[in-house]
Protein backbone atom coordinates (compact mmCIF):
# COMPACT_ATOMS: atom_id res chain seq x y z
CA UNK A 1 0.00 0.00 0.00
CA UNK A 2 1.35 3.33 -0.75
CA UNK A 3 1.53 6.22 1.54
CA UNK A 4 -1.14 8.04 0.21
CA UNK A 5 -3.87 4.91 0.17
CA UNK A 6 -2.82 4.38 3.62
CA UNK A 7 -3.34 8.20 4.96
CA UNK A 8 -7.02 7.81 2.75
CA UNK A 9 -7.45 4.38 4.76
CA UNK A 10 -7.03 5.99 8.49
CA UNK A 11 -8.89 9.07 7.17
CA UNK A 12 -12.05 6.78 6.48
CA UNK A 13 -11.43 4.95 9.41
CA UNK A 14 -11.23 8.34 11.65
CA UNK A 15 -14.55 9.76 9.82
CA UNK A 16 -16.37 6.05 10.77
CA UNK A 17 -15.11 6.67 13.98
CA UNK A 18 -16.14 10.26 14.47
CA UNK A 19 -19.54 8.95 14.10
CA UNK A 20 -19.21 6.81 17.21
CA UNK A 21 -17.97 9.53 19.42
CA UNK A 22 -20.68 12.27 18.26
CA UNK A 23 -23.55 9.76 19.23
CA UNK A 24 -22.17 8.96 22.42
CA UNK A 25 -21.16 12.72 23.65
CA UNK A 26 -24.62 13.68 21.70
CA UNK A 27 -22.16 16.18 19.62
CA UNK A 28 -25.23 16.56 17.05
CA UNK A 29 -23.15 18.80 15.07
CA UNK A 30 -19.85 16.40 14.56
CA UNK A 31 -22.08 14.54 12.14
CA UNK A 32 -21.45 17.71 9.65
CA UNK A 33 -18.24 16.14 10.18
CA UNK A 34 -19.19 12.83 9.11
CA UNK A 35 -22.08 12.69 6.34
CA UNK A 36 -22.38 14.90 3.25
CA UNK A 37 -25.18 16.66 3.41
CA UNK A 38 -27.18 14.02 0.60
CA UNK A 39 -26.30 11.18 2.55
CA UNK A 40 -28.42 7.97 2.50
CA UNK A 41 -29.17 5.53 5.64
CA UNK A 42 -30.77 2.57 6.17
CA UNK A 43 -30.77 1.85 9.59
CA UNK A 44 -31.46 -2.14 10.79
CA UNK A 45 -30.10 -3.27 7.09
CA UNK A 46 -30.06 -2.88 3.60
CA UNK A 47 -34.43 -3.28 2.92
CA UNK A 48 -34.82 -0.65 5.89
CA UNK A 49 -36.63 2.44 4.08
CA UNK A 50 -34.35 5.18 3.37
CA UNK A 51 -33.67 8.35 5.11
CA UNK A 52 -32.95 10.95 2.96
CA UNK A 53 -30.18 13.77 3.68
CA UNK A 54 -27.70 14.24 6.79
CA UNK A 55 -30.76 16.36 8.74
CA UNK A 56 -33.13 13.43 8.05
CA UNK A 57 -30.46 10.92 9.43
CA UNK A 58 -29.30 13.01 12.33
CA UNK A 59 -33.06 13.29 13.28
CA UNK A 60 -33.67 9.63 13.09
CA UNK A 61 -30.76 9.05 15.06
CA UNK A 62 -31.96 11.69 17.63
CA UNK A 63 -35.06 10.04 17.86
CA UNK A 64 -33.32 6.91 19.96
CA UNK A 65 -30.59 8.32 22.11
CA UNK A 66 -32.28 11.84 23.34
CA UNK A 67 -34.33 9.82 25.54
CA UNK A 68 -31.87 7.50 26.62
CA UNK A 69 -28.90 6.73 28.90
CA UNK A 70 -25.13 6.05 28.13
CA UNK A 71 -24.31 4.60 25.13
CA UNK A 72 -21.14 3.37 23.80
CA UNK A 73 -20.64 2.52 19.92
CA UNK A 74 -17.56 0.11 19.47
CA UNK A 75 -15.94 -0.66 16.32
CA UNK A 76 -13.55 -2.81 14.62
CA UNK A 77 -12.30 -5.43 11.93
CA UNK A 78 -12.10 -1.92 9.09
CA UNK A 79 -12.02 -2.92 5.81
CA UNK A 80 -11.52 0.23 3.26
CA UNK A 81 -11.21 0.01 -0.72
CA UNK A 82 -10.75 3.11 -2.48
CA UNK A 83 -11.14 3.90 -6.11
CA UNK A 84 -9.90 7.16 -6.82
CA UNK A 85 -12.56 9.80 -5.41
CA UNK A 86 -14.57 7.25 -4.00
CA UNK A 87 -14.41 4.79 -0.90
CA UNK A 88 -16.24 1.62 0.98
CA UNK A 89 -15.95 0.84 4.04
CA UNK A 90 -17.48 -1.72 6.44
CA UNK A 91 -16.99 -2.76 10.31
CA UNK A 92 -18.13 -4.80 12.53
CA UNK A 93 -20.14 -2.47 15.39
CA UNK A 94 -21.09 -3.57 19.42
CA UNK A 95 -23.59 -0.84 20.55
CA UNK A 96 -24.53 -0.60 24.22
CA UNK A 97 -27.48 1.02 25.43
CA UNK A 98 -28.80 2.01 28.92
CA UNK A 99 -31.79 3.20 30.34
CA UNK A 100 -32.38 6.79 31.54
CA UNK A 101 -34.89 8.14 34.31
CA UNK A 102 -38.21 5.76 34.03
CA UNK A 103 -36.15 3.45 32.07
CA UNK A 104 -33.19 2.57 33.97
CA UNK A 105 -34.21 -0.30 35.50
CA UNK A 106 -35.06 -1.77 31.83
CA UNK A 107 -32.39 -4.32 30.93
CA UNK A 108 -30.18 -2.53 29.08
CA UNK A 109 -30.09 -2.84 25.16
CA UNK A 110 -27.32 -4.01 23.02
CA UNK A 111 -27.16 -4.72 19.70
CA UNK A 112 -24.38 -5.95 17.36
CA UNK A 113 -23.97 -5.59 13.45
CA UNK A 114 -22.16 -4.65 10.36
CA UNK A 115 -21.83 -0.78 9.09
CA UNK A 116 -21.51 -0.31 5.20
CA UNK A 117 -20.58 2.82 3.64
CA UNK A 118 -20.07 4.16 1.06
CA UNK A 119 -18.06 7.42 1.12
CA UNK A 120 -17.17 10.48 -1.12
CA UNK A 121 -13.69 12.60 -1.07
CA UNK A 122 -14.68 16.54 -0.83
CA UNK A 123 -12.74 19.49 -0.13
CA UNK A 124 -13.41 19.31 3.58
CA UNK A 125 -12.20 15.48 3.63
CA UNK A 126 -14.03 12.02 2.96
CA UNK A 127 -17.57 11.71 3.97
CA UNK A 128 -20.21 9.12 3.91
CA UNK A 129 -22.75 9.82 1.08
CA UNK A 130 -24.72 6.05 2.02
CA UNK A 131 -24.49 4.27 5.22
CA UNK A 132 -26.57 0.64 6.17
CA UNK A 133 -26.91 -0.44 9.63
CA UNK A 134 -27.07 -4.06 9.52
CA UNK A 135 -28.05 -5.23 13.14
CA UNK A 136 -27.55 -8.81 13.29
CA UNK A 137 -28.03 -9.30 16.90
CA UNK A 138 -29.98 -7.74 19.92
CA UNK A 139 -30.78 -8.25 22.98
CA UNK A 140 -32.05 -6.73 26.29
CA UNK A 141 -35.40 -4.23 26.33
CA UNK A 142 -35.34 -1.89 23.17
CA UNK A 143 -38.03 0.04 24.64
CA UNK A 144 -34.98 2.38 25.97
CA UNK A 145 -34.68 3.78 22.84
CA UNK A 146 -38.38 4.83 22.39
CA UNK A 147 -38.47 8.82 22.06
CA UNK A 148 -38.54 10.40 25.54
CA UNK A 149 -41.97 10.65 27.48
CA UNK A 150 -43.44 13.96 26.75
CA UNK A 151 -43.04 16.20 30.24
CA UNK A 152 -46.96 16.86 31.56
CA UNK A 153 -47.68 19.99 32.32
Amino acid sequence: MTTAELGDRAAIVDVVSRYTYSLDERDWTLLDQVFSADAVGRYGGPGGPPLEGRDAIVAFIRSFLDGCGPTQHLLGNHMVEVAGEEATARCKARVYHHGAGERAALTPYECFGVYRDRLRRTAEGWRITERVFDVQLAVGDIAILQPAPAATV
